[in-house]
C-alpha cells in the first residue's frame, strides 16, 4: 500500500461511479421499450411456462423491489442449480469480506495508525505504518488472522455441506432421478474386447442395464452432413435474397410506370411455369442471381440455388447409406461406451465402481451427461493419449502463465512510442508519419490490442480443455475455471492492489451487465446487416445471452482473495471490496431472474471448485505475513513470535484443509446409499399428505355445494402454500416442531438446519417429469450425426409469389416453408413473433 493516497483513490473512483451512474440511468431508460434485451425470461416464445419470470414492473425503482420479492431460489427452480449456486457465490463472498471488514477495523485501524513509522493518507491505516520499536503490534495481526481465516475455512466447510446436501436433493427429486442422463453413464478408455452390448449387460446386470450406446467413428460421416446443412443453408439464404430482389425491383418499376404486370394470382401456386426461377425471372436478371465462388477469390462462380440443390440431392443417398451402416453396428467402434440403467440407483452403483482390473482403463467415467453437451471427438482417446494430451495440456497452460507478460510488455511498449523507436532503429520511420497517426498508435492502439490479448485468454484456455480430453462442455468449463484462476492470481494480483479497485471494478462492470451495451449493439445495429433470413431473426430473438461458468467464477473469485489476502496488511481493501462484490451480486441477479440462460450443466461443481479457490487467498495471507514478521524479525525481535505463530496456524490450515477434503470429496462426487430408501419414505409421506390435503378440501367443498379441485399434478414435495411455491419456497416454513431459527443459529448448525430434509423442499418441484418419445429414449446417446435429417428451410412469403414457386422446386430436394414469415410493404422481412414457435421451432428434449 505504499504510496496509496487520498487523492489517487478519488482519482479512480470518481470515473467509475460517473460512469456507473450514465449506465445504471441508461439501464433505466432503455428497458422500458428494449423488453426483449432486458427482461427476455418473462415472455420469450421457446422458454416452457414453468420457466419464465413474472413480469417486471418498468419504473424508476419499482423494478427493483419486485426483483427482492422473488427469492434466490427461484433461480433454483426456475432456471438451473449453477445459476442458483453462482448467486449464493457473490454474496457469500459479499459477507467474508464484510465479517472481515468487521473483525479487523476497529482493532487494526488505532494499531496501525498509531504505528508511529510517519505514514500519511491511506498508508496510515496499513501495516506499513508500524515502526520496527512497535513490531510488538503484530501480534494483533497476527491473531486477527487466524479468527479471520478460521471464519473463512468454517464457511468453506459449511458451504460444501450445503451443497452436497442441495445437490442430494436435487438428485433424488424425481424430476432430476427420472432424467435419462441421471441413468447413464459414460466409460472412457474401454478395451476393445468390451466394446462389446452382450458382455457390458452381463458385468452390470442384464435386468439392469436397459440401453447400450457403443461410440462410432463417424468423422467421414460428420463431414458430409456439415457439407449438407451448409449447402441448406446457403439455400436458405440464397433463397430470400433472390425473393427480396425480386420484389425490390418490382416495387421500383412500380414507382416508376405506375403499373406493372404481375406474376401468379395471391392463391394460385400452379399459375406459374414448370420452369425452376421462371417467376423471379420477370424481374430479376440470370446475372445478378445469388452467386458464389466455390474457392474463396479463385474459385468457379456458380449460380448458389442450382448449386446448392444439386449438392444436397448428390449428397442425401450418401449420408443415408452411412447412417444404415451407424445404426446397424458396421461402422468402426471408438473407446467409449454409454450405459442407460432403468434405476439411478444402479446407474450410480456402475459409476462408484471400480470396473475394469487395470490402471486407467474404463476410467475416468460420468455420469448425468446431456447429450447434447458431449464433445464427441474426444470419446475415441485412449487411456495413454489422455495421460499425455493432459500433461501437454497442463505444461502449455503453465508457459502461457508465466509468459504472458511478454505479449503484455510488447503492448506496453508502443504507448512509449520515442523509447521504442530509439531502441529499434528499423521502427524510426514512425518519427516521421503525421502527428494524428502518431497518436493513435501511442494512444488507441494499445488499449485495442491489449483488450483483443485479455479477450484471447478464456479462449485460448476453453480450446486447451478441450484438446485435453475432455468429453463434455461441463468438463470444459470446470477444467477452464481453473486455468483461468491461476492466470489471474499470476497475472492480475499485482494490478488490483489499490484499496479502491475492487469498488471501481464493481461499480463499472456491475453496471455494465445491466446494460449489456455490446450485446444492444449487435442486435440493433449489426442485426439490421446480418439478420437477412427468418431463420437469423428467429435465432437472435429465441437465443438468450449465455454464461461460460469457466470465466465468470475466477473474476469474482480473485477480487475476494485480494480482499482475504490484505484483510491483515491494508484492512480498507475488504471495505471497498464488499460494495464491489455487492455490486456484482445485484447485476447477477438481475440477470439471472430476467435476462440470462445457463445451457452448460456443472452440476454445482463450478461453486466447490471456486470455494477451493478462496483458500488461496488464506495461504496467501498467512506467507504474506509470515514474510513481513520475517523480515520485521531482523529489526526487532518482537516480530519473531508472530512469525512462529503464524508458521504453526499455517501447518493446522494445512491439515485441516486436507482433512476437509478427504471428508467431503466422495460426497460431492457420488450420492449416498442410505439416502434412496429415505428418499423413497419422505416420498411416500409427502404423496400421502398430499393425498390427505385433496380428501380434506374436496370434503370441505362438497359440504360447502363447491365442485372439488383437484390439481393436475403431484408437486413431489410436502403441501405448501401456492404463493410460496410461486416464489420458489424460500419463505416455506420449517416444521412446526422446531422453532424459527435465527441468522447465527443457520449460520453455526448446517447439519440441522441445511440437512438434506430441508434442503429437499427447495427442490424443483415445478420442473415437469419429463417424458420421452421412444425414438428420442433410443437415441440418445447416438452421435447426432447418425440421426440428423436435412434441416427444414425457411424462406418468406412474399405477393410476387417467388416463395411459393422456390418451395415447389426445393422441395423435391429438401423440406422448405414459407409459412409464419412474409415480406411487408417496406420488403422488409417479418415473422410471428406472438407465438413464439415458427416452423423451425423443436421441442428442447430434457435429458
Amino acid at each position: 500500500m505504499g504510496g496509496s493516497t487520498a487523492s489517487g483513490l478519488v482519482t479512480t473512483l470518481v470515473p467509475a461511479l460517473i460512469s456507473f451512474v450514465v449506465f445504471i440511468a441508461l439501464f433505466i431508460v432503455l428497458r422500458k421499450s428494449q423488453r426483449r434485451m432486458y427482461m427476455p425470461r418473462t415472455y420469450i416464445g421457446y422458454l416452457r411456462p414453468w420457466q419464465r419470470t413474472p413480469k417486471t414492473p418498468t419504473g424508476l425503482w419499482n423494478w427493483i423491489t419486485a426483483m427482492y420479492e422473488l427469492p434466490d431460489t427461484y433461480v433454483l427452480q426456475h432456471h438451473s442449480m449453477d445459476a442458483y449456486l453462482l448467486l449464493r457465490f457473490l454474496k457469500l463472498s459479499t459477507l467474508i469480506l464484510f465479517v472481515g471488514s468487521c473483525i479487523t477495523f476497529p482493532i487494526l485501524f488505532p494499531v496501525n495508525a498509531t504505528g508511529g513509522a510517519g505514514g500519511t493518507e491511506l498508508d496510515l491505516l496499513s501495516i506499513s505504518n508500524i515502526l520496527d520499536t512497535q513490531y510488538g503490534r503484530y501480534y494483533a495481526h497476527c491473531f486477527l488472522a487466524w479468527i479471520f481465516v478460521a471464519f473463512i475455512f468454517f464457511t468453506i466447510t459449511r458451504e460444501h455441506l450445503f451443497y452436497i446436501n442441495l445437490r442430494q436433493a436435487y438428485f433424488f427429486s424425481p424430476a432430476y432421478a427420472s432424467r435419462i442422463s441421471s441413468r447413464t453413464v459414460l466409460f472412457t478408455a474401454v478395451t476393445q474386447d468390451y466394446l462389446n452390448k452382450d458382455k457390458l449387460r452381463t458385468m452390470f446386470g442384464r435386468d439392469k442395464v436397459k440401453n447400450v450406446w457403443l461410440a462410432t467413428d463417424t468423422k467421414e460421416l460428420e463431414e458430409k452432413v456439415k457439407e449438407r446443412d451448409n449447402a441448406a443453408m446457403k439455400l436458405e439464404g440464397a433463397e430470400t435474397n433472390l425473393i427480396v430482389l425480386a420484389n425490390k425491383t418490382r416495387a421500383k418499376a412500380l414507382k416508376k410506370q405506375g403499373s406493372v404486370e404481375d406474376g401468379p394470382s395471391e392463391d394460385g401456386v400452379g399459375d406459374f411455369d414448370d420452369e425452376s426461377g421462371s417467376v423471379a425471372a420477370r424481374w430479376v436478371e440470370a446475372k445478378k442471381r445469388p452467386t458464389h465462388r466455390l474457392k474463396m477469390l479463385i474459385g468457379e462462380k456458380v449460380d448458389t440455388i442450382n448449386w446448392a440443390r444439386s449438392e444436397i440431392e448428390r449428397l442425401t443417398p450418401e449420408i443415408e447409406e452411412l447412417q444404415a451402416k451407424h445404426r446397424a453396428g458396421d461402422a468402426k467402434l471408438v473407446s467409449s461406451v454409454f450405459v442407460e440403467f432403468h434405476q439411478q440407483a444402479d446407474a450410480q452403483a456402475a459409476y462408484q465402481s471400480v470396473a475394469h482390473n487395470l490402471p486407467l482403463h474404463m476410467s475416468p467415467r460420468y455420469i448425468g451427461l446431456d447429450p447434447t453437451q458431449v464433445i464427441w471427438e474426444n470419446l475415441r482417446i485412449k487411456w495413454w493419449e489422455r495421460l499425455g494430451r493432459h500433461s501437454a495440456t497442463i505444461t502449455f497452460v503453465c508457459v502461457l502463465i508465466i509468459f504472458w507478460a511478454i505479449p503484455t510488455a510488447v503492448v506496453g511498449c508502443i504507448s512509449n512510442i520515442n523509447w521504442l523507436t530509439q531502441s529499434v532503429p528499423f521502427l524510426r520511420f514512425i518519427d516521421h508519419v503525421p502527428g494524428w497517426i502518431k497518436g493513435v498508435i501511442t494512444g488507441l492502439l494499445p488499449s485495442v490490442l491489449m483488450s483483443i490479448l485479455i479477450a484471447l485468454v478464456p479462449i485460448i484456455l476453453r480450446l486447451m480443455a478441450k484438446w485435453g480430453g475432455a468429453p463434455s462442455l461441463a468438463a470444459v468449463e470446470l477444467s477452464t475455471q481453473n486455468f483461468f484462476f491461476a492466470f489471474q492470481v499470476v497475472q492480475v494480483f499485482l494490478v488490483v492492489t489499490l484499496a479502491s479497485a475492487a469498488t471501481s471494478v464493481g461499480l463499472a462492470f456491475s453496471s455494465g451487465a445491466l446494460l449489456q451495451i455490446v450485446g444492444l449493439i449487435l442486435g440493433k445495429i449489426l442485426g439490421k446487416f446480418l439478420d437477412t433470413t427468418p431463420r437469423k431473426l428467429y435465432s437472435r430473438w429465441a437465443t438468450l445471452a449465455g454464461l461460460g461458468w469457466g470465466t465468470v467464477y475466477p473474476v469474482f473469485t480473485l477480487l475476494t482473495v485480494i480482499g482475504i489476502t490484505y484483510s491483515c496488511i491494508a484492512p480498507l481493501v475488504m471495505g471497498f471490496g464488499t460494495v464491489g462484490m455487492y455490486l456484482f451480486y445485484f447485476a447477477y441477479r438481475y440477470n439471472l431472474l430476467y435476462v440470462a440462460n445457463a445451457d452448460i450443466d456443472t452440476q454445482g461443481k463450478s461453486y466447490t471448485r471456486a470455494l477451493q479457490h478462496l483458500t488461496v487467498g488464506c495461504y496467501l495471507l498467512i506467507v504474506c505475513l509470515i514474510g513481513l514478521f520475517a523480515m520485521g524479525s531482523g529489526a526487532n525481535q518482537m516480530a519473531l513470535g508472530p512469525m512462529i505463530l503464524m508458521i504453526i496456524f499455517l501447518v493446522f490450515v494445512i491439515l485441516y484443509h486436507i482433512a476437509m477434503n478427504n471428508a467431503m470429496e466422495p460426497l460431492i462426487q457420488y450420492l449416498p446409499k442410505n439416502l434412496e430408501a429415505e428418499e423413497e419414505a419422505l416420498l411416500a409421506q409427502d404423496h400421502s399428505k398430499v393425498g390427505e390435503d385433496r380428501k380434506s378440501q374436496s370434503d370441505d367443498q362438497t359440504a360447502s355445494g363447491e365442485s372439488a379441485v383437484v390439481p393436475t399434478r403431484d408437486s413431489g414435495v410436502a403441501k405448501v402454500d401456492s404463493a410460496e411455491a410461486e416464489k420458489g419456497l424460500a419463505d416455506a416454513p420449517l416444521p412446526t416442531a422446531q422453532p424459527q431459527p435465527n441468522f447465527f443459529t443457520k449460520w453455526l448448525r448446517p447439519d440441522k438446519y441445511h440437512d438434506y430434509a430441508t434442503l429437499r423442499r427447495l427442490v424443483p418441484s415445478p420442473l415437469e417429469i419429463p417424458q420421452y418419445t421412444e425414438e428420442a429414449e433410443s437415441n440418445a446417446y447416438c452421435h447426432p450425426a447418425i440421426n440428423s435429417q436435412a434441416p427444414l428451410l425457411w424462406i418468406p412469403r412474399d405477393p410476387l409469389g417467388v416463395s411459393r414457386q422456390e418451395v415447389a422446386h426445393s422441395l423435391r430436394v429438401i423440406p422448405i416453408t414459407d409459412e409464419d414469415a412474409w415480406l411487408d410493404e417496406n420488403n422488409k422481412i417479418n415473422w410471428d413473433m406472438e407465438t413464439g414457435q415458427p416452423p423451425i421451432y423443436e421441442e428442447k428434449v430434457t435429458y
